[in-house]
């Protein structure tokens, strides 16, 4: 009998934040996969959890997944998670995945925590249709183009980018769809230092530069 892939979320950012289904299979795992082991080992450590770990990165992705599909067709169950969030949600595992789906092999997803409902739930705007973009990219003159693409949806778009580029790309979106563009900067969210800010670009951009923030954020454009 073959064995189970679950994709468990994680906490993005506050560790209470894990479900009770998570834990336990993260527990009964036979085998932990994760991105990066000293991220893995730091979360599973906050819940007392020793299980077997593997890394899956875009580094060793095509030999490790060929290897936990084999662990797997022998009757081992594994459970991959993210650092943070859920699972092939801006990370590795869609190859596993797919592996797995050929297979026959039960591929069960346990949700939990997920920056973008989160920021959308907590944004104050309609989200009941949206387009999500995700990430750009990092060189400027292709970014350009995306943000010129962009402004042509006339919906609400959602971005992500990593915390040392807030600035960055607040100053395209007002440089691009106008320094009024209404945007919402869903900051640090579940930790301590979780906030909202609401406003015109130029403005958000303003007071994130006074303040010199940088973190973990979602970026919501109302372009309707």
């Amino acid at each position: 009998m073959t064995g189970k892939l679950f994709l468990v979320s994680t906490p993005i950012g506050n560790y209470e934040d894990i479900t009770l289904r998570a834990l336990k299979i993260l527990r009964e795992a036979d085998v932990l996969v994760c991105e990066e082991l000293k991220m893995g080992r730091r979360l599973l450590a906050k819940y007392e959890i020793k299980n077997e770990l593997l890394p899956l990165n875009e580094h060793n992705e095509a030999t490790a997944s060929e290897e936990i599909l084999s662990l797997i067709l022998q009757g081992k169950n594994v459970a991959l998670f993210s650092d943070a969030g859920t699972p092939l949600f801006s990370d590795p595992g869609l190859r596993l995945t797919r592996l797995c789906i050929s297979k026959n092999v039960p591929v069960i997803p346990v949700p939990g925590a997920s920056s973008l409902m989160a920021a959308l739930v907590g944004s104050g705007l309609d989200f009941n249709k949206f387009y999500y973009r995700g990430w750009l990219s990092p060189k400027r003159e292709i970014r350009r183009k995306e943000l010129l693409e962009l402004k042509k949806r006339k919906e609400l778009i959602v971005l992500l980018e990593t915390p040392y580029r807030l600035k960055t790309l607040l100053t395209d979106v007002v440089k691009y769809f106008g320094k009024n563009q209404f945007v919402v900067v869903a900051f640090d969210l579940t930790l301590p230092t979780e906030k909202f800010f609401r406003g015109k670009a130029s403005e958000i951009l303003n007071e994130i530069e006074k303040k010199n923030l940088k973190g973990e954020f979602v970026l919501l454009l109302d372009n309707r």
